[in-house]
Parts: C-alpha cells; sequence; structure tokens
C-alpha cells in the first residue's frame, strides 16, 4: 500500500476514533436538572424553597446568608443538580418565605432553625449534606445538634464558628448590638440594613478591583425584600439576636470534636467580616477536613460557583454512602 494511501487510512482512523469518544463523552455528561420554585408549609408559614435533582441521590442542603435568601445559588444549583438532590429554602422573613409582622413576632436563629428543620421533617429527609454560608452558620449548627444522625457530611462556606474568625472590632459590634436597644442603637442597625450597606458595604466590599464580576441581580433580588421598615427590622433583629451564636461557639466547637463529622471548608480568604483564621480554626476540630481558600471574598458563590461546583462534587462523591 502506498505511504500517502497508509497515511490517509490512520488519519480516518483517529479521527473516527476521537468522533466516538466525544460522542460517548456527550451522552455520559451530567446535565442540569430544572429548578423547581414551591412552598412548604411549616406550622401554618409558608417557606419558600428551590429543588432541583433526584430525589434518590444524595441530598444537598444549601443554608443562605444575610442579606440573601435562596437566590444566593442560583447558579450553584443547575451545577449540582446533575449529580445530587438539591434543597435551598428561604428562611423565615427572607425571600419570597413569609415575613410576619416583627412588631408582633420575635425573629431569632432558634426560630430560623425551627422552620428549616420543618422543611427538612415534611420533605421527608433522612439525611443531608449540609452547605453554610454566613447566616447558614447558627442555622445550620442548631440543625446539626438537634439531629446529628442526619449530617452526612459538612460544607463550610465562609460560616464562622470561631472568635478566630472576627476582628476584635466586630466581636465588639455583635456584643454591642445585642446589648444596646436605645434608639440610637437601633438607627445605627438600620442602617446596615440601607442600600449603600447591601450594595458597597456588603456585594462589592470585596471586589473592587473586579466589580464585574458580580451580578447586579445579586443585591437587586435582596432590596426587593427590604423595602418596608418592617422587612428591614426582620434583620435587625437577627442582628440583635447574633451575639448569642459568639456565646454558642463552645457547644458548637465541642459538636464538632465529638462528631468528626466529613467537612470541607470553602472560604473566600478576602473577606474582612469572617477573616481567614476563621477557616483555618476548623482544623482544631476537625483536622481531616479539607480547607480551601479562595481567591473570593464573603459572597465566593457569587464569584466563583464553578470552583465551588467541583470542590463540592469531589467531595460528596468520595463520602461513604
Amino acid at each position: 500500500m502506498p505511504r500517502a494511501a497508509h497515511a490517509v487510512r490512520a488519519t480516518t482512523a483517529l479521527l473516527w476514533l476521537l468522533s466516538a469518544i466525544a460522542a460517548a463523552a456527550a451522552q455520559e455528561a451530567v446535565w442540569p436538572a430544572k429548578t423547581h420554585y414551591r412552598y412548604q408549609d411549616v406550622a401554618g408559614r409558608k417557606i419558600f424553597y428551590r429543588e432541583a435533582g433526584d430525589g434518590s441521590k444524595p441530598v444537598l442542603l444549601l443554608l443562605h446568608g444575610y442579606p440573601s435568601s435562596s437566590h444566593t445559588y442560583r447558579e450553584l444549583i443547575p451545577l449540582l443538580s446533575g449529580r445530587f438532590h438539591v434543597i435551598a429554602p428561604d428562611y423565615l422573613g427572607s425571600g419570597y418565605s413569609d415575613r410576619p409582622d416583627p412588631e408582633t413576632f420575635a425573629y431569632s436563629f432558634d426560630v430560623l432553625a425551627d422552620y428549616v428543620e420543618g422543611v427538612v421533617n415534611e420533605l421527608g429527609i433522612s439525611d443531608y449534606v449540609l452547605y453554610m454560608q454566613d447566616f447558614g452558620a447558627p442555622v445550620g449548627y442548631r440543625l446539626m445538634m438537634r439531629q446529628p444522625e442526619r449530617l452526612r457530611g459538612l460544607i463550610v462556606q465562609n460560616a464562622n464558628a470561631y472568635l478566630d474568625g472576627l476582628t476584635e472590632k466586630r466581636r465588639k459590634f455583635f456584643k454591642r448590638v445585642h446589648e444596646d436597644r436605645s434608639e440610637a442603637g437601633l438607627a445605627k442597625i438600620f442602617d446596615f440594613t440601607s442600600r449603600m450597606a447591601i450594595v458597597e458595604g456588603q456585594y462589592l466590599r470585596d471586589v473592587r478591583d473586579r466589580v464585574d464580576i458580580m451580578s447586579p441581580d445579586s443585591w437587586t433580588h435582596d432590596l426587593a425584600f427590604l423595602q418596608s421598615d418592617k422587612d428591614r427590622k426582620i434583620q435587625v433583629q437577627l442582628f440583635q439576636d447574633y451575639y448569642n451564636n459568639l456565646l454558642a461557639y463552645p457547644r458548637w466547637q465541642a459538636f464538632l470534636r465529638s462528631h468528626r463529622p466529613p467537612t470541607l471548608i470553602l472560604w473566600g480568604r478576602n473577606d474582612p467580616a469572617f477573616i481567614a483564621a476563621g477557616a483555618k480554626a476548623y482544623l482544631r476540630d476537625v483536622p481531616n477536613a479539607q480547607l480551601h481558600l479562595l481567591d473570593a471574598g464573603h459572597f465566593a458563590v457569587e464569584e466563583m460557583p464553578v470552583t465551588i461546583a467541583k470542590h463540592v462534587t469531589n467531595f460528596v462523591q468520595a463520602l461513604p454512602r
């Protein structure tokens, strides 16, 4: 056979092989599942949640932070829903969930945990991998300590449980907010729920040199639910309650030491609110935890959802069944 003909046949065979490999890879690709937007009645109140993925697959329970809702996971959910059953609730008083009047209803992290636990119970979820960000920590630790048998794994994303993770200034802030119930003190907390505080002081604070990475959908959505003084007072009450979480840190740490859950720590190291020392502190109580300090800020999931999805996928798939 002439060399030229042999080369053509070899090239054709190689192209066919590459095409077959590509086709097989396309068939095995994991495509996102449709996200559904649902409500669950809990103790007579409607709790909104996003749900995606096959119900027979491992459950990922995503708990959001301040000032957001499950909306903060809108990019992450599709990246995970092909492999997992993803559930992301809005806390009572946040997002699309019911928001009882704060003049007659007292908001606290105990209450938020009650309603998230109610969603989990009503949906019949027996176990889950818990993803916590910001406010998600005080809600999540309450869930863990109430029903530790449900926890398959823990994912910590800028979710503080150590004084190491708070500057001295921030520790004093939480204590002052808790103790000072004067009108002047209340006015200062209200300032933290303003448009300027949320846009400039939260979302854009950590991305000054690359603001185009942060979608304006983030704060537009959040501010839509902070239009009235009553809406803002809900978050004010939670700020006033936050110091109780600092007092609970030793109990949370004792839980980690005694249960040693498989743990993945994803921490935006550019976060000045919950500093990176708080991520490293977890290793004292869960020394086998995976720790990744990301080039991101407090809202790392808004900045790098693909990177986070890869870490989460690898972590959850390695968990024992």
